[in-house]
């Protein structure tokens, strides 16, 4: 419970709070958030910890945590009985596993559970917002924003991007952090250097048929670029990435139903 009476579960006000400034229809949405609606969101996924989204961050385990596997190219299956299932125990994971929270038209909830020395590869976020809290652990992040996009529809053409970060090591507990269409580090490739846990929120979420496909890069060595800039080139998903689900088994949403009319 929070310091104001708010009864809510801290997922819940994430939630409420992204319905509010995402949603479609909602007064104020629409458009890039105001900053006072980015900094509103980035407090409460301040006060957030694994707990609160149903992840144990305690390697070790505990008697009231659920195993789950990640191991197969399946999504992973429950060894606890339905009683147990307080806490997702991450332990053991050994591929990058996405606990799906929520998702709607405006917004979606979700978190990356990674194991040590696994890498998300180089991707962008057309036309979105994206607000990250690292759970657990540490990471390091790589990023580039677009100066010349490559034009749409134009297969492994070059694009020229300014790098926001190189191997930039976060660790939690950090502020949560915040990316935008143009700035802020679109572009991006993760490493987890300790098992971690990273609680994203993408507004609007990836929707192929709208212009928001999921496209990732590779960079381009240019001798003759000056420092501080890539030219990143469209590639193919490696053959050997492929992110595994485990069940959400945190604090129950209540859904504005209103969205779904």
């Amino acid at each position: 419970m929070d310091d104001d009476g708010d009864r809510r579960s801290k997922v819940q006000r994430l939630y409420d709070a992204c319905d509010a400034v995402f949603s479609p229809g909602k007064k104020g949405a629409g458009g890039l958030p105001t900053l006072t609606q980015i900094r509103w969101l980035q407090g409460i996924l301040d006060g957030m910890e694994a707990g609160d989204v149903g992840i144990g961050a305690d390697a070790g385990g505990g008697e009231d945590e659920t195993r789950w596997s990640s191991s197969s190219d399946e999504e992973a299956s429950p060894r606890a009985p339905p009683a147990r299932r307080r806490l997702l125990s991450t332990q053991g994971f050994t591929r990058i596993t996405y606990v799906h929270i929520h998702e709607c038209d405006g917004f979606s909830m979700g978190v990356f559970c990674f194991p040590a020395g696994a890498t998300l590869p180089l991707h962008d976020h057309p036309h979105m917002v994206v607000l990250s809290k690292l759970l657990y652990g540490s990471m390091r992040v790589s990023s580039y924003d677009w100066v010349a996009a490559p034009r749409s529809g134009t297969r492994k053409a070059g694009g020229l991007a300014k790098v926001v970060a190189v191997d930039e090591l976060r660790e939690a507990p950090c502020k949560a952090s915040v990316l935008f269409p143009r700035s802020g580090g679109n572009i991006h490739t993760l490493t987890a250097v300790t098992p971690c846990a990273l609680l994203d929120v993408l507004a609007p979420p990836y929707a192929e048929d709208l212009g928001r496909p999921s496209t990732y890069f590779s960079d381009i060595p240019v001798p003759a670029l000056p420092p501080g800039y890539a030219v990143l080139e469209e590639e193919e998903l490696p053959e050997y990435f492929r992110v595994v689900g485990a069940p959400y088994v945190g604090p129950e949403l209540v859904v504005d139903m209103d969205l779904y009319d």
